[in-house]
């Protein structure tokens, strides 16, 4: 009997390829990674700092476990050496041998296994990942600590109606010293909050991750794009309710970049690329030289003191005497500094808690691995930014076709290395934890595989032909 069909004879439908079990199980993973890398210190809150040590420990154990037979099986493909951050990890080798000179060895090696946990994990990820499913966690675990932050100062506020300190420990009598809450219950009078990372500078700067990837996946159409700009309403109200300075410059200098690059995209030819350049650079000079010269009505503007709260005084003179102790290989690698240690107990203390990094990442890792060390992170940086600007305004070509047209994804490592070296000239976070793990991950995952889309996997299987003896 015969059969009609409304489909074309030459091409019957097939069903979209399924991920496999298996695959589904390491995005979760690396998602759970990622929530407690970006939120360490709701872990270190939660845990107390042995209980967060020993689940960074776990992570590097687990990674360890799922990543070494993949490499060994050669699955998805062979792991390209070749292509690592060399000079990010030269300088995580410059810290291991720092413990040959340290002022503060016990530091040294708890805060270098940290690093290499946060290093293996990174690597681990951009292997593994294509750039569509890292945009795809990034943002999942972005969400997660926004709808967590939301979760938590909302019970605070409803159901507490008292500020929360770390370990859910009862509050005592007295005044405290509210630097000492994990949150201070400001969900509802106008304070700044702190969600579930217990800190008002590090909620905004995660909302400002957040609103680049929400916005990208966005701009690349992603499926549920309602539910993704309520999510970037949600990360657009912490930015403003967080209240951080450090975190409204991350953003406008992000925003301008981005309008930077997406003119350089419709740039017809080099000549006016060369003019956007001449333009940018020329007002970038002079946008910094207006800052630098009106920081003080700047700064009170956004209600901040003209010392920058405190770091001029009180911190980066501190830093520099101990810079000028040990200036070539520094006085020993410690990121974050261990604040029970002789060395950093009470040395420089805000609300009498002793701080815990420099507040300026260039001159940590000059006290830390001097001159050395500050030369091999600017090289990795710059090198970052770099590459990431170029993955960005270059139009994707792995063959003859030059015509081919942009992927919003490409924006995304250039607009999180801006922000980075923004956030560095006041925090030193992006040396440590987050901060490093974005600068790791970036940078390889540009060098091994430096086309989005249909390239990655064009790139993937030349890389596995040139591999076979």
């Amino acid at each position: 009997m015969a059969q009609y069909t409304k489909h074309p004879v030459k091409a019957p439908p097939t069903a979209p390829e399924r991920e496999s079990t298996g695959h589904l199980l390491l995005r979760a993973y690396i998602i759970l990674v990622l929530i407690v890398t970006f939120a360490h210190s709701a872990v270190y809150n939660l845990l107390g700092a042995i209980g967060a040590g020993i689940v960074l420990v776990v992570f590097l154990l687990a990674t360890l476990a799922i990543g070494i037979p993949m490499i060994a099986t050669n699955r998805p493909q062979a792991f390209p050496w070749r292509r690592l951050p060399w000079t990010a990890t030269a300088y995580a080798l410059l810290a291991l041998l720092s413990l040959a000179w340290s002022q503060w060895r016990v530091p040294t090696a708890i805060t270098w296994v940290l690093l290499a946990t946060v290093t293996v994990n990174a690597l681990f990820i951009a292997h593994v990942l294509t750039w569509h499913e890292i945009v795809r966690a990034l943002s999942s675990a972005f969400k997660w600590i926004l709808g967590l932050s939301l979760a938590l100062e909302l019970w605070v506020s409803l159901v507490l109606h008292a500020p929360l300190l770390p370990n859910f420990v009862t509050l005592p009598d007295g005044e405290i010293d509210p630097q000492w809450y994990w949150v201070r219950d400001n969900l509802f009078d106008g304070g700044r909050i702190q969600g579930i990372v217990g800190n008002a500078n590090l909620l905004a700067i995660i909302s400002v991750f957040a609103l680049i990837t929400f916005g990208i996946l966005y701009s690349a159409r992603a499926r549920w794009r309602t539910t993704l700009a309520m999510w970037m309403l949600l990360a657009a109200y912490f930015l403003f309710r967080a209240a951080s300075a450090t975190a409204f410059a991350c953003a406008a200098a992000a925003a301008v970049v981005l309008i930077v690059a997406l003119l350089m995209r419709r740039a017809q030819t080099p000549a006016a690329r060369t003019r956007l350049y001449v333009v940018f650079i020329g007002g970038s000079v002079l946008a910094g030289a207006a800052a630098w010269l009106l920081q003080k009505p700047l700064l009170a503007l956004l209600g901040r003191e003209s010392d920058l709260t405190g770091r001029s005084d009180r911190i980066w003179t501190k830093v520099l005497e101990r810079v000028a102790e040990h200036p070539i290989a520094g006085n020993g690698f410690s990121s974050p500094w261990v604040p029970s240690d002789p060395a950093f107990d009470h040395w420089i203390t805000d609300h009498g808690i002793t701080v815990f990094h420099a507040h300026n990442m260039w001159l940590d890792v000059l006290m830390q691995l001097g001159a050395v060390g500050l030369v091999l992170v600017a090289i990795a940086y710059l090198s970052l930014l770099w590459r990431s600007w170029f993955f960005a305004v270059d139009r994707p070509r792995w063959d003859l076709t030059a015509d081919r047209t942009y992927s919003p994804l490409t924006l995304l490592p250039s607009l999180f290395t801006v922000v980075l070296l923004v956030q560095g000239l006041t925090e030193s976070t992006p040396i440590m934890l987050w901060g490093w793990m974005l600068l790791i991950l970036l940078s390889f995952k540009i060098k091994a595989t430096p086309i989005v889309g249909v390239g990655e996997r064009v790139i993937e299987r030349g890389e596995r032909r040139r591999r076979v003896p």
